[in-house]
């Protein structure tokens, strides 16, 4: 695992800025994941923003929501078109902690999203570089400026952890049983 981001499609004036800018808005989406696991939720947290300027946060809700769309992007994009007042939302970058799924990606392209940040690859659905390449495959009349990964162990840390402790707390359960 790296913490040097890559980059696709068109490369930035100032890459160092763009990194330290990435971190920052990284570690905000990051505390969005943290809640969300605290409500035990899969921590996913992301952000939407526009000229350096925070639109919308949130983290994944679909067990709360009873809503299998309530992907942390979803919820951010929603919220996002909701306050610029606007279903397109061009010149904004979303950060994420983990790589989006096929649906957020989707939902990203009909949103016009200009950019996307994310966090760690997800190996089994990640749909921008993991398994697929949507968006960034020239296929489609919008593309989306990739970076990523970005801070990439704190991202996986945060998954991982959330995963071990539910495997512990299953395991204890079913020792009781027995």
């Amino acid at each position: 695992m790296t913490d040097t981001p890559r980059s696709t499609n068109t490369p930035f004036p100032s890459h160092n800025n763009i990194v330290k800018e990435d971190k920052k808005w990284m570690r905000i989406a990051l505390i969005a994941a943290r809640e969300t696991a605290a409500k035990g939720e899969v921590p996913v947290g992301a952000v939407l923003v526009k000229e350096n300027k925070l639109i919308s946060r949130g983290g994944n809700s679909p067990i709360g929501l009873h809503d299998p769309t309530a992907h942390a992007e979803i919820v951010v994009i929603r919220a996002g078109a909701s306050i610029l007042n606007n279903y397109r939302l061009p010149g904004t970058t979303l950060y994420v902690t983990l790589e989006p799924c096929i649906m957020c990606v989707g939902a990203m392209l009909h949103a016009r999203i200009n950019r996307l940040v994310y966090g760690t690859p997800d190996p089994k659905s990640g749909a921008i570089s993991s398994v697929y390449n949507i968006g960034t495959d020239g296929l489609l009349n919008h593309n989306i400026k990739i970076t990523g990964p970005v801070l990439e162990n704190e991202c996986s840390s945060v998954l991982k952890n959330f995963f071990s402790k539910k495997r512990k707390a299953l395991k204890c359960i079913k020792e009781e049983k027995i």
